[in-house]
This record gives structure tokens, C-alpha cells and sequence, in this order.
């Protein structure tokens, strides 16, 4: 028994291991998951070295995939470096439980400025840490061969599992020039101990009956056809391309009336695998349709009432081409990168118009409202030529993006825990991180914050940080500027070209966990999934009429003091994300007046209704009387100009 949701292969033959004293176990060879120094299950506190070169080169940054600052300063840099280069260096875990070892994982040094990485090393374990053992290959030691550059991960199985509370990598060579440095991870299946008080205070269990494993595109492709077959009153799959490998986008549609847009009710999405390498949001929204259809099934009414009221699209995998690529390697071995981009090279999430430039420009031209709105800002028309270097998954996702009139989106990434919002670009020309609020700042905060506050880490102020940055201490929240500025991302396009407010989900340290970390990833996930989906209802809702009851399309709302405005879908009703207080409120549109009411957001989920009904203006009216008679002057009758007469000549005398 080796945990009641981890997954193994067997490989099918019967093998032996070997424990410390030198006896020979009988056991199964499996392939054994990794103990947990990429994903921090393995705390800094169970990490030692013979030296270090300084503290933030200490044996607590020996991870696999930790990333260096961008100045690699004394805290946090990218790896563990030992304070003097020979063959008495050692790094050392130590698994708190008798634990059949089964490999190592290595990489170099995360740096831009050096290049440090181990050649070969030998592997050592022990019980007590005092009494080691080196694993032989018959008489002699074993060399593993480890890394010919810095960050390809090289994985190296041993001949046979070995059991041991501690283990040991000891370098032996390193790269001429550069000095011993390391981030590891060691794979390892930890032994049966129901009195361990470590295992016990980290275990997470799930009783959730999902496919908790990594899917291919063919595999992830059929798992969404199970769903659809299950529960195919409240679900529809659809397309919304192609990749550059020909690759169909594929999306699901959770809603009481899958392909029609109920008037009123809001849309709602959620996107992942934009960088491919990316792969626990794929999963993590794998399994929340499958959660979704169980429960409603099962009469759950949250979820009932969320499929009930809102029109929900799922798209997993943005980037399955780059999928493809990192699937292929294998979670430990896709390193930080392998896959991120798409089959031409282009990072998605970069890759829309920046449109942050075009509105700050013609703010300070001073051409807002006369000659341009402040929102449904224009694709720029060099974005749209053939020429352009732009991704032919972005341009589907544009095409949708336009097409659905989404009111909020949360896109899942991964390799840290905090989410981020607009704006992601600083406003300050050659300013790497500004704070570069939206006219909408305490919204996204609100919706910030209501995804990290309720994900099971991310607000967590004890937990370790990923790489280099403490979330937690700003509540698992971050504007995107401020992290680091970027052009051009989907979260800024999305605000200024449509009415979706979006954020990004950074749902994990690990880019790629093991498929036995995925129960314990979609605890982490799961309510904040569901909570922040429930926010599509907070704010005002309504439908812009005439006179006649008819719904009016691209009609403006506008809120007094918030310097961004929405407009009306096809059939007129409109969704404006808002914290609790009372607004003034304003609806027009070209050829109607305009009408201003007040509306109230109360603190219960549920958006307050705010309608109009608004008649056309004066001038339209006009307008339309010149039209009709093709703007010539209008002819009155003969007797009607004749009763006019005596009038204007009894006005002159």
C-alpha cells in the first residue's frame, strides 16, 4: 500500500531492492513519483549541505525548476552552490519516513549571468545520517552521468530501488569553468508508517471520484465526449480552431441550454494551456467538468444553480501543440520551458494588440470621449494583416473572445501561486514594474482576492514562496505591472477590446506536477474554481429598451466616476461587474437619449437589475425626416401654406 490515490506503474517483473544493512528486499519495481522538492512537500528544514557559497545558494535552493531572481540577489537565487569545489560536497533530503528511493532528477544553476552545473555524481543513503552507504554497481561506486548544460533535466534510475530515510547526491565533476551547483528532485515511494506524524499533518485527501491523470490530446478529447454523454442536457462541445498543427481548440459549455444565449443570464470562461508547458490548469479544468456534471447529477444545488444561471465555456487547452511536446518528456524531465510557446514559437499570452498604448495616447490627446471611447478599443488594422507574427491560436481566441459576450474569464498558468490582474503593462515608458491600476482597480482586486483567499496556499502566510517573490504577504493578489510589465497580454486586451474583466490563476509552483499530485492540486483548486465563477453574478444586470420593447445592441452603460463603460450584447441586456455601494448610472446609444438612474449593489451574490428604456433623440428623429425626403427641404400642401399665410403676416404687423 503505498497511498490510496498515488499512481504507479508497474513495470511488471518482480525485481529486488536493497535496504541499507545490505539484505535484499523482495518488492515490485515501480516507477516512483517524486518525493516533493519541486512542489515544496519537502520543507527547507529537511534539506542540509555540506557548504554553501551563501545563503541564497543554501541547500533550501537545491529544487528542481526554482528560478533565480532577475538580479539574483542574496535571498533568492537559483540554485544550491557549494562553498568550495571538490569531490566532498553533498546534498542532502531527508524524507522524515523510510522511503524506497528509485532516481534522481538533476538540473544546473538558474542563472542569466553564470554557468554552473554537476557532470556526474554518486548517490549515498542512510538511517540515522550519520552511517552512509554508497550505491555500487557490484564492487566499485556508481557514476551517474548528470547535466551537459544548466536547465534540460537529466534523470538517471537506479539499477534498484533503495530503502532509506536519507539520501545523498554527491557531485563528483562539474562544468570546467564553472563551480558545483545543483537543483534536484529524487523520485521515491514512501514506505507504510500509519504512526508517522510528518505524513500525517501534510496528507491531503480528495473524495472526489474524477480521472486524476494526465491526458493526451486524444485522451483529453475523449474525456470531454464521456462528459458530454453523461450529462448532455447542460453540455455542447464546440471548436474555436486550430492550432498551428492543425490541432482543433476544443471548449465545453456547462448551461441549462447549451448553444443559445439566454437573454440575461452571463457568460462566463475559463482558459488554460496557454503555454503548454503549463500543465496543472489543463487538468485542473479536465476535472471541474467532470465535478460539474457529477454534481449536478447528484442534485448538488450550488452547482445546480450556477449551471441554472450562467452560461459556463471551459477551454482547456489553448496551446496542445505546445502540450504535446512537454507531454511527451514527462513532468520531471519538460523542464522550465519545453512546450511553452506555440509550434511557431510565439508565447499566446503576449500576443494580442497592445492596446494599452493606443487609449493612453489618445488620453493624453485629450481625444476621450470626443473622438474615441475609453472601452471596445479597435484591433489595430497592422494586427490583422496576414503579415503580422501573430499566433493562429490567438487569432481564434480573438474570433471568440468577439464573438461571446463574456462578462468575466480566469486564466490558469502555472510555476507560482498568486493571481494577477490588470493592468500588465506599465504605464511609465522603460518602467519594468509599476503599479498600473484599470479605472475598474477595486473590482479586480475584489475578484483577486476572492480566488486566492479561498485556494487552500495562496493566502497561506507560512507557506515557503515558489521562486522568489512572497505573494501571500499581498493576500495571493498582484496588478500584473507590478510583478513584471508585459505588452500586449490577454488580460488587457480582453478589458479594452471586450466587456470581460480577466485575471490569471497561477494555480501552482509546479508547472507540471505528477499525475499522484493532481488530488491534492484539485483540493487546492476546487472551491476557489467555483467561488470566482460565482462572481460573474455580483454587480448590475439589465436590458436597454425602446420605446417599443425592443433590445437595443451597443448601447453604452457608463458608471459615474469609473472611467470605463460596457456595452449591450445582441438582444440588449448587459452585465456590469461592480462592488456593493450605489452608482449613477447611464445608458445611450447612437440615435436614442440618454437616460441616468440610480442602481444599488448589495453585498448577497446576485447582480441587482437595472434596466432602461430609452426613446430617440431629437436629433435622430431629424436626421430621419432629411433622409426620408432625401434631405430636401419638405413641401408642404398648398392649403396648409395658405392657412399659414394670414398667421405669419398677422406675426409681422
Amino acid at each position: 500500500y503505498f497511498g490510496k490515490y498515488e499512481v504507479y506503474r508497474v513495470m511488471h517483473i518482480i525485481t529486488h531492492s536493497i535496504n541499507i544493512t545490505g539484505q535484499f528486499v523482495f518488492s515490485l519495481c515501480l516507477e516512483c513519483p517524486p518525493i516533493g522538492l519541486e512542489t515544496l512537500k519537502i520543507d527547507d528544514f529537511q534539506l542540509h549541505a555540506s557548504s554553501t557559497k551563501r545563503y541564497g545558494l543554501g541547500a533550501h535552493r537545491g529544487r528542481l525548476n526554482i528560478q533565480a531572481g532577475l538580479y539574483e540577489d542574496d535571498l533568492y537565487d537559483g540554485a544550491w552552490c557549494a562553498g568550495r569545489d571538490d569531490p566532498l560536497q553533498w546534498l542532502e533530503v531527508d524524507a522524515r519516513r523510510l522511503t524506497r528511493f528509485t532516481g534522481v532528477v538533476t538540473q544546473g544553476r538558474s542563472s542569466l549571468w553564470s554557468s554552473d552545473w554537476v557532470t556526474s555524481y554518486k548517490v549515498m543513503i542512510s538511517n540515522d545520517s550519520h552511517t552512509w552507504i554508497t550505491l555500487k554497481n557490484d564492487s566499485a561506486d556508481l557514476i551517474f552521468s548528470a547535466n551537459r548544460e544548466k536547465e534540460i533535466p537529466v534523470r538517471n534510475i537506479f539499477p534498484l530501488p533503495v530503502v532509506a530515510r536519507y539520501i545523498r547526491v554527491n557531485p563528483r565533476s562539474w562544468f570546467y569553468g564553472g563551480s558545483i551547483c545543483m537543483r534536484a528532485e529524487i523520485l521515491g515511494c514512501p514506505l507504510p508508517d500509519p504512526n508517522n506524524y510528518y505524513h500525517r499533518r501534510n496528507e491531503v485527501i480528495t473524495t472526489d471520484d474524477l480521472d486524476f491523470r494526465h491526458h493526451s490530446y486524444k485522451e483529453m478529447r475523449q474525456l470531454m465526449k464521456v462528459v458530454n454523454e453523461m450529462c448532455p442536457n447542460i453540455t455542447r462541445i464546440y471548436n474555436i480552431g486550430k492550432s498551428q498543427n492543425g490541432l482543433k481548440l476544443y471548449a465545453i459549455e456547462i448551461s441549462d441550454n447549451p448553444g443559445e444565449h439566454k437573454v440575461g443570464e452571463p457568460e462566463f470562461r475559463y482558459t488554460a494551456g496557454a503555454h503548454g508547458n503549463e500543465v496543472l490548469g489543463r487538468e485542473l479544468l479536465l476535472l471541474l467538468m467532470q465535478f460539474m456534471c457529477l454534481e449536478y447529477l447528484s442534485g448538488n444545488q450550488r452547482i445546480r444553480h450556477l449551471v441554472e444561471e450562467t452560461r459556463i465555456h471551459l477551454l482547456p487547452s489553448v496551446n496542445p501543440d505546445g502540450y504535446e511536446k512537454a507531454f511527451e518528456a514527462g513532468s520531471e524531465l519538460s523542464g522550465w520551458s519545453l512546450g511553452r510557446w506555440t509550434n511557431d514559437g510565439i508565447d499566446i499570452h503576449h500576443n494580442f494588440p497592445d492596446l494599452n498604448s493606443v487609449l493612453w495616447e489618445a488620453e493624453a490627446k485629450k481625444w476621450i470621449p470626443r473622438k474615441m471611447f475609453n472601452h471596445h478599443i479597435p484591433t489595430p488594422e497592422w494586427y490583422l494583416s496576414n503579415n503580422a507574427s501573430v499566433a493562429l491560436e490567438t487569432r481564434a481566441l480573438i474570433a471568440w473572445m468577439e464573438k461571446m459576450p463574456f462578462v468575466l474569464g480566469g486564466n490558469l498558468q502555472g510555476g507560482e501561486l498568486v493571481v494577477t490582474f490588470p493592468y500588465d503593462r506599465t504605464r511609465s515608458q522603460g518602467v519594468t514594474r509599476e503599479q498600473t491600476p484599470t479605472p475598474d482597480d477595486h473590482v479586480f482586486r475584489w475578484l483577486a482576492f476572492s480566488y486566492a483567499s479561498t485556494h487552500r496556499l495562496m493566502t497561506d502566510a507560512s507557506r515557503r514562496v515558489c521562486h522568489t517573490e512572497d505573494f501571500a504577504k499581498e493576500d495571493g493578489t498582484i496588478n500584473g505591472a507590478s510583478w513584471h510589465t508585459a505588452a500586449g497580454s490577454m488580460n488587457d486586451f480582453s478589458y479594452l477590446h471586450t466587456n470581460c474583466f480577466e485575471l490569471s490563476m497561477y494555480v501552482g509552483c509546479d508547472k507540471f506536477p505528477h499525475e499522484s499530485e493532481l488530488p491534492e492540486e484539485w483540493e487546492n483548486n476546487r472551491e476557489s474554481l467555483l467561488v470566482f465563477m460565482e462572481q460573474v453574478h455580483r454587480g448590475i444586470k439589465g436590458v436597454v429598451r425602446d420605446l417599443q420593447g425592443r433590445g437595443i445592441a451597443n448601447a453604452i452603460i457608463s458608471v459615474e466616476g469609473i472611467g470605463h463603460d460596457v456595452r449591450t450584447a445582441a438582444d440588449g441586456d448587459y452585465w456590469r461587474l461592480l462592488n456593493p455601494g450605489e452608482y449613477r448610472v447611464t445608458a445611450r446609444a447612437e440615435g436614442y437619449s440618454l437616460t441616468t438612474k440610480k442602481c444599488e449593489v448589495g453585498y448577497a451574490i446576485g447582480a441587482s437589475r437595472c434596466d432602461f428604456t430609452i426613446g430617440r433623440s431629437n436629433l435622430f428623429r431629424i436626421r430621419e425626416i432629411m433622409e426620408k425626403y432625401n434631405k430636401q427641404p419638405i413641401r408642404l400642401p398648398a392649403r396648409q401654406l395658405q392657412a399659414q399665410r394670414p398667421r405669419e403676416r398677422r406675426v409681422g404687423t
